[in-house]
């Protein structure tokens, strides 16, 4: 039986409501579109996987508000019902110096936090982005009202010159990093 992952792609496209952050003529949600994109077709590729993504298009638009873009997604994976839920996002700082990637889990134990270690450990060895830690955010939407274990990760910092370039110059190298993540977890690789 195919291990079923709900890939959400964060945000909205540019015109409607909470596109996501940006910096260097980058926008997050192109990015997390993007290599939610990539990560769904290697999955797929492997045979193991059914996979659906929160925005099959770029022109996808979820909710009309935050608050009912960010029900829709979690509605969709629970009815399905996906057995994991791995939110795509992209960060900014104030501070242009703050770089990194993070991935953040409901709380620190469990599958989801085993899930979070392998995929942060998939993204830096990939990307070679800087190692910022799994970290608790209870409060966060889409940890907290997923039926299944869930991760939100934050793939570099769109407000920092060199993640920046990263995402830019080799946004695979991203799904690449999410896609070992997660073979590890499964143990499909070492």
């Amino acid at each position: 039986m195919a291990i079923k992952i709900f890939i959400d792609q964060g945000h909205n496209p540019t015109g409607y409501h909470n596109t996501g952050a940006s910096g260097f003529g980058l926008e997050e949600q192109d990015i997390t579109y993007t290599v939610g994109v990539m990560l769904a077709d290697m999955l797929r590729t492997d045979g193991r996987f059914e996979v659906r993504l929160s925005r099959p298009t770029p022109q996808t638009v979820l909710g009309t508000n935050n608050t009912t873009s960010l029900a829709q997604r979690v509605r969709e994976a629970n009815e399905w019902p996906a057995d994991y839920f791995i939110s795509i996002h992209a960060n900014a700082n104030e501070n242009p110096a703050v770089n990194g990637t993070e991935v953040y889990v409901y709380r620190l134990s469990g599958q989801a936090d085993w899930l979070a270690q392998q995929v942060l450990r998939g993204i830096v060895e990939a990307a070679g982005t800087k190692k910022n830690g799994v970290i608790a955010r209870p409060s966060l939407y889409v940890l907290r009202k997923t039926d299944m274990p869930a991760i939100l990760t934050e793939l570099a910092y769109l407000s920092n010159a060199s993640d920046a370039e990263k995402l830019r110059a080799d946004p695979y190298l991203f799904a690449q990093g999410l896609y070992n993540g997660i073979m590890r977890y499964f143990g499909f690789m070492d």
